[in-house]
């Protein structure tokens, strides 16, 4: 996974904390692909999270989904197949997606944390490594639940 690009996408109520993500991951070096929205005027999470995995994908990069509690983002995320988006809400739980569950998509929640949280959130998961080894068994049975 490319972990020098970054897609990113969010609804209305994720949309101050995507700003504030971006500038940071550029400020790191980071490509940062925005997938909307544009402003703070109400639109649908759905629409923009799956336009945000999809590019992803398409990159080989991780996404990351912001909505205003990470929920809703982190579910239409994980319909999409080959996505495993993870809702974080504090540093271990953005390590562990990635070590144990291979996460390539980050979920947060603009109403629930704030700004230095999310950033730091951020830094731990593209920064952390799969584990592989009996993990991969697991997420193999994750995408064989695709197929069905």
């Amino acid at each position: 996974m490319n972990n020098k690009t970054v897609v990113i996408g969010s609804d209305h109520a994720g949309f101050e904390l995507k700003e504030r993500i971006k500038e940071h991951l550029k400020q790191t070096g980071c490509e940062v692909v925005d997938e909307g929205t544009g402003s703070s005027d109400s639109v649908d999470y759905p629409d923009f999270a799956a336009k945000t995995v999809s590019e992803s994908l398409k990159r080989n990069c991780v996404g990351i989904v912001i909505c205003g509690t990470g929920i809703g983002a982190s579910i239409a995320a994980n319909k999409v197949k080959g996505i495993r988006a993870a809702l974080c809400h504090d540093g271990y739980t953005a390590i562990y997606s990635r070590r144990h569950n291979d996460a390539n998509v980050l979920a947060l929640g603009g109403r629930v944390i704030g700004v230095d949280l999310a950033i730091q959130i951020v830094d731990l998961f593209l920064s952390t490594k799969f584990d592989g080894g009996r993990h991969q068994r697991r997420i193999d049975k994750i995408s064989k639940l695709e197929e069905k």
